[in-house]
């Protein structure tokens, strides 16, 4: 199967055959993973409870995601081709806002997936109605289905974003940027599913997702019309409540409800983590990137204030050119249909020509 219009065809094993057909070549390798994993694949760690099987994390998880890493790049080829490209055509933009737009209009599709996931997790768990639960019964070592097959798509994805920064030509201006988001979520993603704190980090992927993708969408509706820069105040709002809601939270639920616990102490097979100093260290790492975030939103309130006062400077010297200057009249009077008119409307007295 094609993902792409194959407009040229470049050599074998060169850089832009392997970028062209980099989705049909992921896809042969996810049919040969598959053909071998799955014959010899043992089941995922279970504990039986009743009725509801229960799942915890072990080594084979690996192999899952190595079949979603896959599976989101094919997807990624997809919406790229089906949706983003002819978007792009249709905008006429520039290179470089083709490309931010192709990033947000990317993310909009994920975060809007993953906060919509995460939330119904959250209530039909029962952690939005009992927010005690984030913290009771810690350490939250067996998961349902539904809340382990979350967090093992989420790894998969931003994984995945890796190599995309080579199948996509980014910008290499664009890479550092683009790699700091990205190795932020993985820290996070992991920390909280390997240190068992898999419910507090459904509630604070949740918010973050929202607020990211409120900040997508106004980027590419700026891009088609520039005049539609409302959209980031109202992202700026949710911004800031999402940073406030996200310290709160883990406060609360690190902070104080897990230093209350009676189960204190490092227990690798319990998957007991809760000593003061993982609890300080998470609390330090949610600080510092939350402050990392807000200088970051700082700096662009303050670039795009900038860029607006610069805009009316501009606007009204353009304005001030346009207005219509006043004729200059001479010192005697003015001119009328060709003759000299003093200031009283009488006419100057003619000098007297001497003859020669």
């Amino acid at each position: 199967m094609a993902f792409r219009r194959r407009n040229k065809s470049y050599p074998f094993f060169s850089q832009e055959f392997l970028i062209q057909n980099h989705a049909d070549i992921v896809f042969t390798c996810f049919v040969c993973t598959l053909s071998l994993i799955m014959p010899t694949y043992p089941p995922l760690s279970v504990c039986p409870e009743g009725e509801v099987t229960l799942y915890q994390y072990g080594w084979r998880d690996w192999a899952t995601i190595l079949f979603y890493f896959f599976i989101t790049i094919i997807l990624h080829a997809v919406v790229q081709e089906y949706i983003l490209d002819k978007v792009n055509r249709r905008l006429h933009l520039s290179k470089s806002k083709n490309t931010k737009f192709n990033e947000s209009g990317q993310l909009c599709v994920f975060h809007l997936v993953s906060s919509v996931w995460s939330f119904y997790i959250l209530i039909t768990e029962g952690y939005l109605f009992h927010p005690s639960s984030l913290w009771e019964n810690y350490p939250h070592v067996h998961l349902r289905f539904q809340v382990k097959f979350f967090y093992l798509t989420q790894l998969a994805y931003w994984l995945h974003a890796l190599p995309e920064l080579y199948f996509q030509k980014v910008r290499k201006e664009e890479i550092p940027r683009q790699l700091q988001y990205i190795c932020l979520y993985l820290l996070h993603v992991s920390a909280a599913y390997l240190l068992n704190l898999s419910r507090v980090g459904l509630v604070l992927l949740c918010l973050q997702y929202l607020s990211e993708m409120g900040f997508h969408i106004a980027r590419m509706f700026y891009f088609t019309d520039e005049s539609h820069q409302k959209m980031f105040d109202v992202w700026a709002v949710c911004f800031v409540f999402t940073r406030m809601v996200t310290l709160t939270l883990m406060f609360l639920a690190v902070g104080f409800g897990l230093a209350r616990a009676e189960n204190q102490g490092l227990d690798w097979d319990l998957g007991n983590f809760n000593t003061v100093l993982i609890r300080m260290t998470v609390l330090l790492l949610v600080c510092l990137t939350q402050s990392w975030l807000l200088w970051k939103f700082i700096r662009f309130q303050l670039r795009r204030w900038r860029e607006f006062r610069h805009e009316q400077a501009s606007r009204k010297r353009a304005a001030a050119k346009q207005t219509p200057r006043p004729l200059k009249r001479d010192s005697l009077g003015h001119h009328e249909n060709g003759v000299i008119k003093a200031e009283n409307g009488a006419s100057p007295r003619p000098k007297k020509i001497k003859a020669p």
